[in-house]
């Protein structure tokens, strides 16, 4: 059976474990050298990597709805999750 880029379950996983390890190996080598240097530019990294995974992603995958009950779900839905951001934000200051 192949995944849908055509890779055999097995490579697809290896490369899926291959990819998922460099997480750890960056977490441990940012944490070893944040008492040393300043790694405070990684969150805003962090957090543009997962802005790219939600609109390379998450939006097509939102978009093939054309019901117009499902649709308003999913706004509701992120409108409800940055609402809780900004909540979020309020009560912990910052």
């Amino acid at each position: 059976m192949l995944i849908h880029g055509g890779w055999s379950r097995t490579r697809a996983l290896v490369f899926n474990l291959l990819s998922s390890a460099t997480f750890l190996v960056g977490g441990v080598v940012a944490w070893a050298v944040s008492a040393r240097f300043d790694t405070s530019w990684l969150l805003g990294f962090a957090a543009g990597n997962f802005l790219y995974i939600g609109a390379s992603d998450l939006v097509p995958e939102v978009n093939r709805h054309r019901e117009l009950r499902t649709s308003a779900l999913h706004f509701v839905a992120f409108t409800a999750g940055a609402g809780l951001l900004v909540a979020l934000k309020a009560v912990l200051g910052g």
